[in-house]
């Protein structure tokens, strides 16, 4: 019997808008890009040096599609928490296979924005958290069930 863990968590800023795609099959695929930053002190010039990572997240979840193209706005802060997964692909006249590892979220995936849309629809840090979350595979969830925690 084999056994394995594949889970990816992410809290990071938005590069930039949701992308979304048509596919042949009349599917949809939402393309997300989220930054996660990290400082630490390098040992030789005793210097603060700043890094950004970028993360791609992919669903093919028609419901969460529709919800990122209506809220996953550049800068927004957002929690994700799906499977890991890579992809090899060649072009046409090359010689080397290209990768590409992405966030997949499928049901049972986890997307949570962290911090509240102003009115034009761009993150506002200073607007409290409404506790909101968004289960990949289905709808959001309600303020009332976070009153209803069994424990």
């Amino acid at each position: 019997m084999s056994f394995g863990l594949n889970r990816a968590q992410v809290i990071g800023r938005l590069g930039a808008d949701v992308t979304v795609n048509h596919l042949a099959s009349g599917g949809r695929v939402a393309n997300l890009s989220i930054a996660t930053d990290e400082s630490y002190i390098d040992k030789n010039s005793g210097e603060r040096v700043d890094r950004t990572e970028w993360h791609r997240v992919v669903t093919f979840q028609p419901g969460l599609v529709d919800m990122l193209t209506r809220n996953a706005r550049k800068g927004r802060l957002v929690y994700v928490a799906g499977r890991m997964q890579t992809r090899r692909w060649r072009r046409d006249g090359e010689d080397s296979d290209r990768f590409s590892t992405e966030i997949l979220l499928v049901p049972g995936s986890r997307i949570q924005f962290l911090d509240r849309a102003n009115g034009n629809g761009v993150a506002d840090a200073q607007a409290p958290v409404d506790g909101s979350a968004i289960p990949a595979g289905g709808a959001p969830a309600q303020a009332d069930d976070m009153d209803r925690i069994p424990f």
